[in-house]
C-alpha cells in the first residue's frame, strides 16, 4: 500500500525494483517495495522511516517554511494546496503524517536528511537556510537524523529504499546543462509570486 498521487514510475534495471520519482513539493510513502528517486540541488529530502512497521516515505521541498501555514503548537492541518507542500514546513508534516496514516508512530521514527548544497550565485545560501530549518524540525519532533549528506555544492541524486531503509547517493558533479538551477529558480519565483543506522550509499558512474 502507498500514499500518494500520481508520480512517474519506472523500472529501476540497477536495483531490480520500480522506482517512484518525486519532484519538488511532491512527497511519497510506502510499506511496499518500491524505491523513492529524486534529484536535489538547493532543495532537500527528508527519509523519514518507522522502524518497527518498516513503513517510511521521502519529501522534497524548496523553501524553508510559508509563516501562513504554521500554527502555535508547531504542527499543521493538512491543506488543500498543491504548492504548499514546496515549503518545509508542509513537506515534512505531510510525510510524517502519511506514515502515521499507515500505521507508523513519531515515537518510532527515524530521519536521513540530503540536498542543501549551494549550487547558485544567489546572495542568500537557501540551502543552508533549508539544512537549518530541516534539523529543527527534527530536533523539536524528537526524529533523531540517522545519517545526512547536505551542503557542499553539488547536486545530488538520492534513490532511497523505505522496505530497508537504504539511501544511495550520487553526486553530479559535472552537469552538461543548467536544468537544475533554470527549474529551482523558476520555482522560488513562482513561490514567491503566490507567496543512520542503516548506511548511506553513494554512487560513482
Amino acid at each position: 500500500m502507498a500514499v500518494h498521487q500520481s508520480y512517474e514510475r519506472y523500472w529501476d534495471s540497477r536495483f531490480k525494483r520500480q522506482a517512484v520519482k518525486i519532484l519538488p513539493g511532491d512527497y511519497f510513502v510506502t510499506n511496499g517495495k518500491e524505491m523513492i528517486v529524486t534529484v536535489l540541488g538547493s532543495c532537500i529530502s527528508a527519509c523519514v522511516h518507522d522502524e518497527l512497521l518498516k513503513v517510511g516515505g521521502m519529501n522534497h521541498f524548496m523553501l524553508p517554511q510559508n509563516k501562513s501555514y504554521k500554527n502555535n503548537n508547531h504542527h499543521i492541518d493538512v491543506i488543500d494546496d498543491s504548492k504548499a507542500a514546496r515549503y518545509g514546513n508542509v513537506a515534512m508534516e505531510r510525510l510524517v503524517n502519511d506514515i502515521i496514516k499507515l500505521g507508523g508512530s513519531r515515537h518510532n521514527m527515524k530521519a536521513k536528511i540530503f540536498g542543501g548544497g549551494r549550487i547558485t550565485n544567489a546572495r542568500t545560501d537557501i540551502g543552508l537556510d533549508n539544512i537549518d530549518f530541516v534539523r529543527e524540525y527534527l530536533d523539536i519532533e524528537n526524529i533523531e537524523i540517522l545519517s545526512e549528506d547536505v551542503g557542499d555544492i553539488y547536486p545530488r541524486k538520492v534513490y532511497y529504499i523505505p522496505e530497508s531503509n537504504e539511501v544511495y547517493v550520487k553526486k553530479i558533479e559535472r552537469m552538461n546543462n543548467d536544468t537544475i538551477m533554470v527549474r529551482e529558480n523558476n520555482y522560488i519565483k513562482s513561490l514567491k509570486k503566490t507567496e543512520t543506522e542503516s548506511q548511506v550509499f553513494f554512487l560513482s558512474d
